[in-house]
């Protein structure tokens, strides 16, 4: 089953292309790495699967069809199985860590604002429920002894790692990380590496946009390339390292 299917979509800011009609594929399971220079329209990208842009044309159908993105409002694509991390962290600093967590479990609780006012039955449960999950993915996450800690004392790369389990705690089918490893030391990335596998063995699909060759390729199935707005190439890691065009327009001459 297609997971996600992009179909030329295109975006502009005034006379500036942004994306040049992207074709784009995505299947379960799979780890998909998106790489291209500053400014080649990898976030935008994003921002469009996620609702955050409009698209100016083309279609982006998620889930074999059943959900076109492109006419959805955000919280409609989150409860639809998309979610993402940013490339500035978008954590609450001054909660806790099971806090952060637990407000990604909430996006899907069915308690409203008069049981919560009134703590019912339902609401008890649900909170109850939201706790133990909370507790479970920061474990996942390797985060569990600080659950209580607040999210501003912890070091970067545990800010990082907070920042993925509050987008998992949604329940995504497909998880979008904005380069979760920038600024990490050379364990903190063979982490994140690892983190993602664990990811996909949970039957979550990952697209990663990353400059690190290092983490992107070894951790891909596949490679996309964009360049100033439009996709250049897409294959495997290895045809893609010796793809020319991606040498000169992203790794630069050989």
């Amino acid at each position: 089953m297609a997971l996600l299917e992009v179909r030329s979509v295109s975006k502009n800011f005034g006379g500036v292309a942004a994306l040049k009609k992207i074709h784009f594929s995505m299947n379960e399971g799979e780890i998909v790495g998106l790489i291209g220079p500053n400014g080649a329209g990898k976030t935008s990208f994003f921002n469009c699967l996620t609702g955050l842009l409009p698209v100016d044309s083309g279609e982006i159908l998620f889930r074999d069809g059943k959900f076109p993105l492109h006419r959805l409002a955000p919280h409609r694509i989150s409860a639809a199985g998309l979610s993402r991390t940013f490339q500035n962290l978008r954590i609450f600093k001054n909660m806790t860590l099971i806090e952060n967590v637990a407000i990604g479990f909430h996006a899907r609780t069915r308690a409203g604002l008069w049981d919560a006012l009134f703590r019912t039955r339902r609401f008890r449960v649900e909170e109850k429920k939201i706790f133990t999950q909370s507790i479970e993915l920061l474990g996942f996450m390797g985060l569990e002894k600080q659950a209580n800690e607040i999210a501003a004392n912890l070091p970067y790369g545990s800010q990082k790692r907070l920042e993925i389990a509050r987008a998992l705690a949604a329940g995504p089918k497909l998880l979008l990380l904005d380069e979760p490893v920038a600024g990490m030391n050379a364990r903190e990335k063979e982490e994140i590496i690892s983190l993602v596998r664990k990811i996909r063995a949970r039957q979550i699909a990952v697209l990663v946009i990353e400059h690190d060759m290092k983490v992107v390729m070894p951790l891909s199935d596949r490679v996309v390339v964009m360049d100033e707005g439009a996709k250049i190439a897409e294959g495997l890691p290895e045809a893609i390292q010796a793809n020319p065009r991606v040498i000169q327009a992203y790794l630069g001459e050989a």
